[in-house]
């Protein structure tokens, strides 16, 4: 697929243990990975393309990092996969106009969220 012009096309995102990382996302979200060196790795099969770099920061909203945020049609079930392959609920599920949501540390360090509208 061609990239679109002006349009997101790419994210990167650090990790202070690419393995950790690379296990989590493959289990919870099966996400695709290629290696590019020992501090990079792609993904794919995601909703957009990135890559993790290896990094001792790590992105955390509270510190003024952009939140990644999934969509679950089970938000009960997709935080029971999170919990299960190694994720740390850092805010438990709470409601905003619209729907619900909680937040999730992954084993590399970054803080993302999932959200449902149902």
């Amino acid at each position: 697929m061609q990239p679109e012009h002006e349009k997101i096309n790419y994210l990167e995102l650090p990790s202070r243990n690419l393995k950790f990382t690379r296990e989590f996302f493959s289990k919870v979200f099966s996400w695709q990975f290629t290696d590019y060196s020992a501090d990079y790795i792609a993904f794919a099969n995601t909703g957009i393309e990135g890559g993790f770099y290896t990094s001792d920061q790590v992105s955390i909203a509270e510190h003024g990092s952009a939140l990644v945020i999934f969509y679950s049609k089970d938000l009960s079930a997709t935080q029971e996969k999170i919990q299960s392959a190694g994720g740390k609920i850092s805010k438990p599920v709470f409601e905003f106009p619209g729907g619900r949501r909680f937040h999730f540390i992954e084993p590399g360090g970054n803080e993302l969220a999932v959200w449902s509208d149902i």
